[in-house]
């Protein structure tokens, strides 16, 4: 058992020469790195705060994550049994909020037969998470609703996350930095490795999409399944992006029509459930006087793009 983070670049793209890369990952970390976040775009207007631990404050940053409203309790007692999160770093107690000297003292813990014990740290955090565990399941039998139930052991759990962006810079300075909080530290460690790993982007023309989950393979499914192939491909990535909320989506067992039709669920609902489509982009063109020609459509990609979300009717940022 071990602190498993994860970072995997799912596609990264290219379009006109004066736009930045758009870039997609497919991130793994520990839940409690993810306790800040903000993952609706109206909360992240307001002033970005560089000591917040959370990866999602970013408002340029496009994001869906596994919700703990949506995984059955079952599943995630499993999870955290199986494949704990436990810090690497055991910070000593000290003002403000970086613990810059590590701590190795025993952990005062009353044992089975209700004597004092003296426990590791590792132990001591284990011990938490099977009381957590018994509480979880206590409540789980009663009938309580997972929404309420999976908040017992969150810290203890890690989090699957797809993330979209253009601007990258202001999160790398802040997280992979001596001050960044550990096992942030590690995930923006984790994710530029994958970065210079990845090799060339994909260079796009306008109306070619960046579209996570779906590879040259799959458009051949989609084309073979559909009369719309490129915009059928968008639409599947959307549902992908948004399966990542409840199941990673190579577990979902979906045709591509189920996938489409999950897609128009979605974005017909009242109210839009439109952060999936936030990930999918159509590189922007300029104008002869040198104005891209959809910038009220690049959200927060930024100009050079055109977001899929900004497309749909009724959308709301």
């Amino acid at each position: 058992m071990a602190c498993q983070t994860l970072a995997k670049v799912l596609r990264r793209s290219v379009g006109h020469p004066d736009a930045p890369p758009i870039t997609s990952f497919q991130l793994r970390y520990p839940r409690i790195i993810h306790a800040e976040s903000k993952t609706h775009r109206v909360l992240s207007e307001t002033e970005f705060e560089p000591e917040t631990p959370g990866l999602m404050n970013d408002p340029s940053l496009s994001r869906n994550a596994r919700s703990s409203r949506a995984v059955p309790v079952p599943r995630l007692i499993q999870e955290v049994m199986d494949d704990p999160f436990i810090p690497r770093y055991w910070g000593k107690n000290e003002k403000g909020m970086q613990a810059s000297e590590e701590n190795d003292a025993p952990v005062m813990w009353l044992d089975e037969l209700n004597e004092p014990a003296e426990l590791r740290p590792e132990e001591a955090w284990l011990r938490a998470r099977d009381h957590a565990v018994e509480a979880a399941q206590a409540f789980h039998d009663a009938g309580y609703h997972k929404q309420v139930v999976n908040r017992l052991i969150e810290p203890f759990m890690h989090i699957d996350v797809v993330v979209t962006g253009t601007q990258w810079d202001n999160f790398f300075a802040l997280r992979d930095h001596e001050m960044a909080e550990p096992h942030i530290r590690d995930l923006a460690v984790a994710m530029k490795e994958a970065l210079a790993e990845y090799g060339e982007p994909q260079r796009l023309q306008p109306g070619e999409w960046h579209m996570p989950y779906v590879s040259t393979e799959d458009m051949v499914e989609i084309g073979d399944a559909t009369n719309e192939a490129e915009m059928a491909g968008v639409k599947v990535s959307v549902t992908r992006c948004a399966q990542v909320s409840y199941t990673p989506f190579h577990e979902a067992k979906l045709t591509i029509a189920e996938e489409v039709a999950r897609h128009d669920r979605l974005v017909t609902a009242q109210p839009m459930h439109a952060s999936p489509a936030e990930h999918q982009a159509t590189p922007d063109t300029r104008l002869p006087d040198g104005s891209w020609a959809n910038a009220h459509l690049a959200g927060n990609l930024g100009p050079g793009w055109i977001q899929y979300r900004k497309t749909l009717a009724g959308e709301c940022a």
